[in-house]
């Protein structure tokens, strides 16, 4: 029975709550099976081992609605469960135009960041359709389906309410392309792993105190990306190759980056990183993680020694936006089904161009230009914006 078929049809909302057990669903259909009713729409939500059960069906014909309630009511009695069921008329209430899915994270998800959420919400025009959990652990993940105002305006309401709600919120248009965002592409330092990795190598060197010194003058605006590589760079020069072996022990995964990668790639997902950092780690974590793609700068070793130089194509900012779009056209994937993620102001221009932008513990400057922003120290939150719920990951052993 279509949509315009049902409009005004006379219809009953059966409503089913109490202790969940196996058989109830099965057991209310056959109850009203016997009344030769259609199914218009069903909800069914189990919380804390409580059951809510809704069935929206046409009215029995011949005038046997009274006899149907008799008989819900006493099959409801005999499992001790509680029955309403209401007379209306036809389906649910449209959705309006105009949807999207509304991720937030919290850790802990409080009453009260919820009720600003849902004001917001409210505040732009829009409606709240359903809510579910994506996820208890590491962090609580919830989601709003929307309807009735475009993604844009509404990502903007909420995006510059979440840091003083306190919980992290993602915005995305509803649609099969959500889950076809097939290649994501991250930052390594301080993104994929905890670490810097030039003040990896500093330490060994005995020179990060001037290493941090020209990565201060870079972010006070005095040095550009390319400037402040070569001059942190060059402090390296002459330490001996056999260090390479010793940072790529040192590395640090996020916590949650494993889960993360395996998650993508059990799913079909293709997996880069964009680096501007060295091909001396980065390599060792492509074959390590099984990434797909992988490209950073590359420290010049010659006799066995750096020589406080870098080789080939520097990755810079707009440097990581072309291995993004270099990266998609390799896995035949369009820009619009990528996502990025970084934490610093020289990955703002993948995130920009990325289907969704995730802004991963992140600079302010970062956070206010990304699509989003995940501000907790777990780096398979981010699976939750793509709407894979915690339970499917642990169904499918990748934790």
């Amino acid at each position: 029975m279509s949509a315009s078929q049902t409009s005004d049809v006379p219809t009953l909302l059966v409503k089913i709550f109490g202790k969940d057990r196996p058989g109830i669903t099965a057991g209310l259909f056959d109850t009203l099976a016997a009344y030769s009713v259609d199914v218009v729409d069903i909800e069914q939500v189990v919380t804390r081992g409580r059951i809510v059960l809704c069935a929206l069906v046409t009215r029995p014909a011949s005038g046997g609605e009274g006899e149907l309630r008799a008989t819900v009511h006493s099959w409801a009695d005999s499992l001790k469960l509680q029955a309403e069921i209401l007379s209306g008329t036809g389906d649910n209430r449209p959705r309006g135009s105009g949807r999207s899915h509304v991720t937030v994270l919290g850790n802990p998800l409080t009453a009260e960041s919820t009720a600003a959420i849902a004001s917001r919400i409210t505040a732009t025009g829009g409606n709240i359709d359903r809510i579910f959990r994506l996820a208890k652990y590491p962090v609580t993940a919830v989601e709003f389906a929307v309807s009735g105002v475009e993604t844009g305006p509404l990502r903007t309401e909420l995006a510059t309410s979440a840091s003083h709600i306190g919980v992290d919120v993602a915005v995305v248009s509803a649609g099969l392309h959500r889950r076809a965002q097939r290649l994501v592409v991250m930052d390594v330092d301080s993104t994929l792993i905890q670490d810097e990795v030039i003040e990896l190598f500093a330490a060994h060197a005995g020179c990060e105190a001037e290493v941090a010194e020209v990565t201060e003058r870079a972010m006070r605006g005095e040095l550009d990306f390319e400037q402040s590589l070569h001059a942190r760079v060059k402090l390296l020069a002459g330490l001996d190759a056999s260090v390479v072996d010793k940072v790529r022990s040192e590395v640090r995964l996020t916590p949650g980056a494993r889960t993360l990668i395996r998650t993508l790639k059990q799913l079909g997902y293709q997996v880069g990183v964009v680096s501007g950092g060295f091909t001396q780690v980065t390599d060792d974590l492509q074959e390590r993680l099984g990434l797909d793609f992988a490209s950073a700068n590359t420290l010049e070793i010659v006799d066995g020694r750096l020589t406080g130089r870098v080789t080939g194509e520097i990755v810079d900012r707009a440097g990581k936006a072309r291995l993004l779009r270099r990266f998609a056209a390799e896995a035949g994937v369009p820009l619009a089904q990528t996502v990025a993620i970084g934490d610093g102001a020289n990955d703002l221009d993948m995130l920009n161009a990325a289907g969704l932008g995730v802004a991963f513990n992140a600079k302010p400057v970062v956070r206010e230009a990304a699509h989003t922003a995940v501000n907790v120290p777990f780096l398979d939150a981010v699976l939750f914006l793509l709407g894979i719920t915690r339970e499917e990951v642990e169904a499918a052993g990748l934790t």
